[in-house]
């Protein structure tokens, strides 16, 4: 497979995944947009100028999507304020973490690890920051805004996206090694890890 082939297979398969789950936000299934967008910043960095506004373009559409079929206004529902567009360098956060990690990916297989936990964390946390901050802070869903007030809600909601990001991206990082393991050929292995 080639690279570009290989790229449009992972793009697609995080839209699918993205749509997939998203869809149902809170639903039984977690949502994995914020994987989604570490792994994309992985696998797909030097694509970074079109895969990620092209997954931001789906997260809305999935959006007004799951919005509109309930009967309601995409413009004027509650999740969308102007705070909403904060989901744009949120998320781009998990990007930068993902692309951060693929630069800093090399040596022993404990140190790749210890990388990729410690960036996922700092993701997830920035990102938590900037979508749940702005949206407690600019939206006008919080009527008596105060720092306990978000703070209480940064850390009641941390764990819970942490949670869902690291089983995807636990999961992504699992098939990735049985991939690299089981096809030990050159070709498998240059195909994993080029960018």
């Amino acid at each position: 497979m080639t690279p570009v082939a290989r790229r449009a297979t992972i793009l697609a398969l995080l839209a699918a995944l993205m749509a997939a789950t998203r869809v149902h936000h809170f639903g039984a299934v977690p949502d994995a947009s914020w994987a989604v967008f570490f792994i994309g910043g992985v696998y797909l960095a030097t694509w970074t100028r079109w895969a990620f506004p092209a997954l931001m373009t789906l997260a809305v559409a999935v959006d007004a999507f799951v919005i509109t079929s309930q009967g309601l206004s995409f413009w004027t529902h509650y999740c969308v304020s102007p705070a909403y567009w904060c989901l744009v360098p949120a998320y781009f956060a998990m990007w930068a973490g993902g692309v951060w990690l693929k630069r800093h990916l090399d040596g022993p297989a404990l140190t790749g690890a210890l990388k990729l936990v410690a960036s996922l964390v700092a993701s997830v946390a920035v990102c938590h920051l900037i979508a749940q901050g702005s949206f407690y802070w600019i939206s006008s869903s919080v009527a008596e805004p105060s720092l306990a007030g978000w703070w209480k809600n940064y850390t009641d909601w941390l764990l819970p996206y942490m949670r869902a990001a690291a089983l995807y991206v636990g999961a992504a990082a699992v098939l990735h090694v049985l991939l690299t393991r089981l096809l030990p050929t050159p070709a498998t292995a240059r195909a994993l890890h080029a960018d």
